[in-house]
């Protein structure tokens, strides 16, 4: 008999239900000597009968007392409201007794801390059988035989039962609570941070002992998690949780792939597991939570702010068939559109197409990156998206509004160009001074003194000076990457919300430009603006970027995520455009190797 046979009689020995969990407006209020914590408000969830769930959300997102609740774990005098049906059943109105009686053989939870939910004074073997005891009545030997076929399970050699939990290493006793969990065949699994503290190994091995056991047994199975990478392999279907509230669900497929609210694309962007190539932008400002929520619960670190955020709470609505967002807005909202965008030139009698049907969207806060090779067709695009050039074809629209006439540039939070040549970009006949006020003077922007104050701040966002003698230096005197920064920081002076940055690395050193998108980077998660960022270089575009748009003779050939893109693309202009890279860091590579044979010998 097999490990997994020996596993399911234990599992048969239960009653089968027709349906699996179900939760209704589930809330939690901890009761403290001080004051109140609103840990969860109206989460509701459901999960079929082998089904796998995700749970994903900074801490103090109210992950845990969700764990703790369906286990019926949390009692007076903390308030626990709603319900939470487990084949049908609402445990929240069963006695403690009851509860007791559902615990191991139905739900079982394998908690985060293994080193503080193991006994420190017992042997694992006594602890993985005490559910064997207590619930299923086995003793003797048919309970030493079930203990070793749990430690087979698990992977497990049987020499450690005799062990107590700190002579085992973190993984091991992750594997320990994970026996005692599935001892006596439970329905649903939940398992709270399943690979915390773990190192990469240990961690890989516990993920795939855990789908191997489930694709094999059958239970469903809810996956809390910080570990975007564990989500990603653990469960079909995800649950956003922020201040207590669900703020975003669906396939975790479609979420990790196009998350809807600024919250999971902040909580996505900050996973080395999902973005190994990028730098880690936290989310600004502090998680809300232990507060009821007047407003929307998001709102201090919101990029995309509309009054009725300030009024009222957010209801979770269906933004798709298949996917539910907690958003006034319905989720990260577009902010500029571009439609069949077509646009041609003539040379003496020849035309030359530049733009063929062009289609593109960005939305709030994000950056999207726009790769082609030269002659794509990047630039004029650019243009045409600031209202510089007019589309011969197409539209083009910012905030629903047509672009048209330049109000566009003109007005604050609207849209700025930072061009490539960092020497054509400003007159050198300006002063600094003069240079960066200029949008601000041309378009009658806050009063003179407001002005000064503002081109200050600018200035030293971009880290250049603010004393008198830099602000009254002429703009031929700068180097390049100064005159750059001033570029961005005439940009920047209109607060726009979006940022078209036109190739702005390409004309300096490697020193620089790390440093400058570094800055851009920077200035963008602390401000909140969205970013189409131009470039011909696809290795750099998916370092700073979530979405890569490939432009290839005028036309859009491939477009998704940074990673589908970069990792996973069919198409051949991309996989020359990665190519093409890569020779060109061999090639490096190669200067340096002989480099240092030269020096050595």
């Amino acid at each position: 008999m097999s490990m997994t046979e020996k596993f399911l009689n234990a599992k048969e020995l239960n009653e089968p239900q027709s349906s699996l969990l179900q939760v209704e407006d589930l809330s939690v209020l901890y009761r403290g000597q001080q004051k109140e914590v609103q840990a969860l408000h109206d989460v509701s969830l459901s999960l079929g009968k082998g089904e796998t769930l995700g749970i994903i959300g900074e801490s103090g997102s109210g992950k845990t007392s969700l764990a703790l609740v369906l286990l019926g774990l949390i009692s007076a005098p903390h308030r626990v409201s709603g319900r939470v049906l487990l084949g049908g059943q609402d445990i929240l109105s069963l006695s403690e007794e009851e509860r007791k009686k559902l615990r191991w053989r139905r739900i079982a939870l394998v908690f985060q801390n293994s080193q503080e939910a193991l006994n420190p004074v017992l042997k694992v073997r006594e602890q993985v059988g005490e559910p064997l005891k207590k619930h299923l009545g086995l003793e003797g030997l048919d309970l030493e035989r079930r203990v070793g076929d749990l430690f087979d399970l698990v992977g497990l050699e049987q020499y450690w039962q005799e062990a107590y939990p700190h002579q085992l290493s973190g993984g091991m006793r992750q594997r320990v609570l994970l026996a005692m969990a599935l001892s006596c065949g439970p329905e649903l699994l939940v398992v709270d941070e399943p690979t915390a503290s773990l190192d990469a190994v240990s961690r890989g091995e516990i993920l795939e002992m855990l789908q191997n056991i489930r694709k094999h047994v059958g239970f469903g199975m809810i996956t809390i998690s910080h570990d975007l990478a564990a989500i990603s392999s653990m469960s079909e279907r995800l649950l956003v949780l922020y201040g207590g509230q669900v703020l975003e669900s669906g396939s975790t497929r479609e979420i990790l792939e196009d998350p809807l609210h600024p919250y999971t694309r902040g909580l996505l962007n900050s996973s080395v597991e999902l973005f190994p190539h990028k730098d880690l932008w936290g989310i600004p400002g502090e998680p809300s939570g232990g507060t009821e929520h007047q407003a929307c619960s998001f709102l201090s670190r919101c990029t995309q702010v509309v009054d009725k955020c300030y009024k009222s709470r957010p209801s979770l609505m269906k933004a798709t068939p298949k996917r539910l967002v907690r958003c006034h807005r319905g989720g990260i909202a577009t902010l500029m559109e571009a439609r069949g965008i077509g646009k041609e030139f003539r040379l003496n009698q020849r035309k030359i197409q530049a733009l063929a049907g062009v289609s593109l969207s960005v939305r709030h806060g994000e950056t999207v990156a726009l790769v082609g090779a030269s002659g794509s067709g990047k630039s004029t695009l650019a243009q045409i998206l600031a209202d510089f050039l007019p589309p011969e074809k197409g539209e083009v629209f910012f905030q629903g509004r047509k672009v048209k006439d330049n109000w566009v540039s003109r007005q604050e939070g609207g849209i700025q160009l930072v061009l490539q040549d960092p020497f054509s970009a400003v007159s050198h006949r300006l002063t600094v001074q003069d240079a960066v006020a200029e949008p601000l003077d041309i378009n009658r922007i806050a009063t003179i003194k407001e002005r000064k104050k503002r081109v200050r701040e600018a200035l030293l966002s971009v880290q250049l000076p603010v004393d008198e003698d830099f602000l009254q230096r002429y703009c031929y005197s700068l180097s390049g990457g100064q005159r750059q920064r001033l570029a961005i920081a005439r940009a920047l002076v209109m607060h726009p919300s979006l940022l078209l940055a036109d190739e702005i690395t390409s004309m300096l050193d490697v020193s620089t430009q790390a440093n400058l998108m570094r800055l851009l980077k920077g200035l963008q998660n602390s401000r909140g603006f969205a970013m189409l960022y131009i470039t011909h270089d696809l290795h750099l575009a998916r370092k700073v970027a979530e979405r890569i748009i490939v432009l290839h003779e005028g036309q859009i050939v491939d477009e998704g995520s940074a990673k589908s893109v970069t990792e996973h693309s069919c198409c051949c202009h991309t996989r020359e455009l990665m190519e093409a890279g890569l020779q060109t860091e061999q090639a490096g590579l190669s200067y340096l190797e002989k480099e240092l044979r030269y020096q050595h010998c």
